[in-house]
């Protein structure tokens, strides 16, 4: 699968969307050849051609909505998704989420009309979900993988933003969401290229979280222990391997300072979530009008991006996505019994749902580690006590199956 992955025609999409002029937010949607509308129309054809592939397992949507007035938005205007849903094979309602975001901007983010390539920012993000569709198409993934390109990021992470509430009122099992953002340059400072290395921002305190749940959280521990980190965990440790070639550094905030992503909206919905980005962006290129200066052309162009890399951050994505898809659910409901006093630690935890489940294993690791260090098989069982102190380590419940693919970790919390 991961060979499949192909730099050409991410370069084709990204030459594609550039090719639009301008797919802000605010501009035309009935343009059939300049504009986000002319974009929305593209996507969702090839998005379609994906689906044709699929065997009626991957269905595409047009998510619309309208945006009332509200900030960097003067007028009601109509933000849309492009989605598709490719349907697992064995446990459907389990959804995994990959996006970027399709419209772009320039200097000025209330400028409609000028050009704005949007090379960078983001349609390298988008050729991820766009390729990640056209592979995934032909496979049968065990939960639901959800491929989008969404809009109104930059006006205010709108379209994202409705996506996750259309999620939460459904009550969709949503079990992590990747946002690929700024995925297509290596440069690094001063000049310097870093190819093998993508960003990955986790949070740890949940956005979500009410005041009560964080007083909890500060008496007994597990600040760095969000489902978030967790599914950031995970990707490294199945992402970052010889057949990606490249290396995940997990960075412990929920996004860079004065900037956020697409998938904020996903956690404050309660949803584990995170961004892929470049190692360093170049603010040289980034949100600038296209322009020359001493001979040298700047602006969020194609020539920007290195497609090679695009496709490796493609591949990053895909072993996190096939994994999770494959693999068990998270374990619901982990929790440490509190209701006495000893040196033992009994642990206990709801059991999923997937029928290929072969058991459980308790991980654990000293309070001053930042990683898992220790495992400890449970069995097929929903309760297991271990001969450690609950005061002294943290604890972790994840799921295996028969295929010997096990789930992102679920932080065991005190029961009251």
């Amino acid at each position: 699968m991961l060979r499949e992955i192909d730099p050409r025609r991410i370069e084709a999409t990204v030459r594609r969307l550039v090719s639009f002029g301008t797919r802000h937010t605010l501009s035309a949607q009935d343009d059939p050849v300049r504009g986000i509308g002319a974009a929305r129309d593209w996507l969702l054809a090839e998005l379609r051609r994906c689906a044709h592939a699929s065997g009626g397992r991957m269905t595409v949507e047009l998510q619309s909505y309208v945006q009332q007035p509200a900030p960097r938005v003067p007028v009601a205007t109509r933000i849309t998704n492009v989605v598709a849903t490719l349907r697992g094979s064995v446990t459907p309602d389990r959804i995994y989420v990959v996006s970027g975001h399709y419209d772009s901007r320039n200097s000025d983010p209330m400028n409609a009309t000028s050009d704005a390539p949007g090379a960078d920012d983001d349609a390298s993000g988008v050729a991820v979900a766009l390729e990640l569709a056209r592979v995934f198409a032909t496979r049968r993934p065990a939960a639901t993988v959800v491929f989008a390109a969404v809009a109104g990021e930059e006006q205010g992470l709108y379209g994202s933003g409705h996506m996750a509430r259309t999620y939460r009122g459904r009550q969709a099992d949503v079990q992590g969401m990747f946002t690929n953002d700024i995925v297509g340059s290596p440069a690094t400072e001063e000049g310097a290229r870093d190819p093998y290395t993508i960003r990955l921002f986790a949070e740890g305190v949940p956005t979500s979280e009410t005041l009560e749940q964080a007083e909890v959280r500060r008496s007994v521990g597990g600040e760095n222990d969000s489902s978030s980190r967790q599914l950031a965990r995970f990707v490294r440790d199945t992402a970052e391997n010889d057949a990606t070639g490249m290396r995940v550094r997990v960075v412990y905030r929920r996004d860079r300072y004065l900037r956020s992503g697409d998938h904020i909206p996903f956690l404050q919905q309660a949803y584990p979530a995170a961004r892929f980005t470049e190692p360093v962006e170049d603010y040289a290129h980034q949100y600038q009008d296209v322009r020359v200066v001493e001979g040298k052309q700047y602006g969020d162009l194609p020539e920007f991006c290195d497609f090679g890399f695009i496709a490796r951050v493609a591949r990053v994505n895909a072993a996190a996505l096939w994994s999770l898809a494959q693999a068990p659910g998270t374990p619901r409901n982990a929790k440490i019994r509190t209701v006495a006093l000893g040196n033992s630690t009994e642990l206990a935890w709801e059991r999923g749902p997937e029928p290929d489940l072969a058991g459980y294993e308790v991980v654990w690791r000293e309070t001053t580690e930042s990683e898992w260090t220790h495992v400890i098989p449970a069995g097929n069982v929903t309760r297991h006590t271990v001969d450690l102190s609950k005061d002294n380590v943290f604890f972790g419940i994840r799921a295996l199956n028969r295929s010997g693919l096990h789930s992102p970790v679920a932080f065991c919390a005190p029961q009251p």
